[in-house]
């Protein structure tokens, strides 16, 4: 597709076009777009944070320390939304994927192809253990409503496994997109319904908005930014948005990114301020969202806890399809022409080598927590090194011209860089022992 300009961009026009000719300030265009909202390709992206641990690390932050980390989520979203909406930028005005831009920048063919068997390796290795700790958590939700499961714990999982592999190779973008968003939209249902039935206080949800640290909290608020901000996703949103629009739709594609990413942290709100509500301060010991649902039964009522396991099954699925979605663009970027048929090809062999990946390390009945033990590492290296390539390609002049970022936007992109450094160091150094 090629770009389209002047009398082509009906979508940013008046004060809007003005707004948005600022690379820092498209999240503004966007949001005086709202009525023009209609999911999209963002959607995905929110399908691909809201995984099994992010609902353990929601409900676990909201179990142990009750409404004060709240803030961090907020932070997260944000953060997650401006790193998107520079990814989208860099796609839809220089016609390219994010791996390709990035590999752009790199003029030494050694040094291009030792980065892209690193970033390669990095990511189908991390997928692949996020890929086996999805299924996982698709199956808890699926237990949460009967534990005493009749069928073979290995058939779920691989019927799980078949129909995300289903949807990702058989299925045209647009329908992922829609599957995704409808996926999204029941999880959302879900974890909303559980929200009502606890009744929050909603006064104290707000104060949670302050940014606080309470004892002990340090690093679970860490890690609510760390299940946020996934290094994949970018990847994923800019090759997503590619396929739909050009550089004319860019404040239609801003405005999806702050509506889509923003409705994802919303739901990861509620599922902390369901925690605080109903376990905060009672003393029972919670490890996990299917211990949740468990607490939930006798407080209020069988269909709690099925609506939080709906829920959960729904944001495994989710992310199951969405993690080899990622590598498949990816691989596809690299050693691929996306503008030609045959890439099809490596798209799905990176595809389903973390789907197949992601079922035997589900297969092997780890604990999903030591399953992502390699993805850990893999996010710490490669969240603040893809950031900082991000920022540098937002201020490229010869790629995004007049989209380049003004100096407000490379001020938060600094702050939202030495976040990131500082995470990738706490993930590495707790994956390794290093830190308890």
């Amino acid at each position: 597709m090629s770009s389209q300009n002047g009398s082509g961009n009906d979508h940013g026009h008046g004060v809007n076009e003005e707004i948005a000719t600022q690379g820092g300030t498209h999240i503004a265009a966007s949001s005086m777009k709202l009525t023009r909202y209609r999911p999209g390709p963002a959607m995905m992206v929110s399908a691909a944070f809201i995984g099994p641990g992010t609902v353990t690390a929601c409900t676990l932050a909201g179990a142990n320390f009750g409404f004060a980390l709240i803030w961090a989520l907020v932070f997260a979203t944000i953060a997650t939304i401006i790193l998107q909406s520079i990814a989208v930028r860099v796609s839809l005005v220089s016609r390219m994927g994010l791996a390709e831009a990035m590999m752009q920048t790199v003029t030494s063919p050694l040094l291009k192809w030792l980065a892209s068997a690193l970033l390669i390796a990095a990511l189908v290795l991390g997928n692949a253990a996020y890929e086996a700790g999805n299924i996982t958590g698709a199956l808890l939700g699926l237990e949460a409503f009967n534990e005493d499961m009749s069928i073979n714990r290995s058939t779920i999982i691989c019927v799980i496994a078949l129909l995300a592999g289903t949807v990702i190779l058989l299925s045209e973008p647009r329908w992922i997109e829609r599957i995704l968003i409808a996926i999204v939209l029941f999880m959302c249902l879900s974890f909303l319904l559980t929200f009502v039935i606890t009744r929050p206080d909603i006064p104290a949800i707000l104060g949670g908005i302050i940014p606080t640290i309470p004892e002990g909290g340090l690093l679970t608020a860490i890690a609510l930014i760390g299940t946020t901000i996934v290094p994949y996703n970018l990847f994923l949103h800019a090759a997503s948005v590619r396929q739909r629009w050009s550089e004319s739709d860019l404040p239609e594609a801003q405005t999806d990114s702050a509506c889509s990413i923003g409705l994802g942290g919303l739901i990861s709100i509620i599922i902390l301020a369901t925690a605080a509500t109903s376990l905060f301060g009672n003393g029972k010991e919670i490890s996990s969202a299917v211990d949740m649902a468990k607490q939930l039964s006798p407080l209020f009522g069988s269909f709690a806890a099925w609506t939080l396991g709906a829920g959960l099954f729904a944001a495994g699925l989710s992310s199951a399809i969405t993690a080899p979605l990622a590598t498949g663009y990816i691989v596809q970027e690299i050693f691929g022409r996306t503008d030609a048929a045959s890439s099809r090809t490596p798209f799905r062999v990176g595809a389903l080598l973390v789907i197949l990946s992601g079922t035997f390390g589900a297969l092997l009945n780890y604990k999903p927590v030591e399953i992502i033990f390699v993805a850990q590492i893999a996010n710490g290296l490669l969240l603040p090194i893809i950031a900082f390539f991000l920022i540098r390609l937002a201020n490229d002049d010869a790629l995004l011209g007049r989209h380049v970022n003004d100096w407000k936007a490379n001020v938060v992109g600094a702050v939202i860089l030495a976040v990131t450094g500082m995470l990738g160091l706490r993930l590495i150094a707790r994956a390794m022992g290093w830190w308890p």
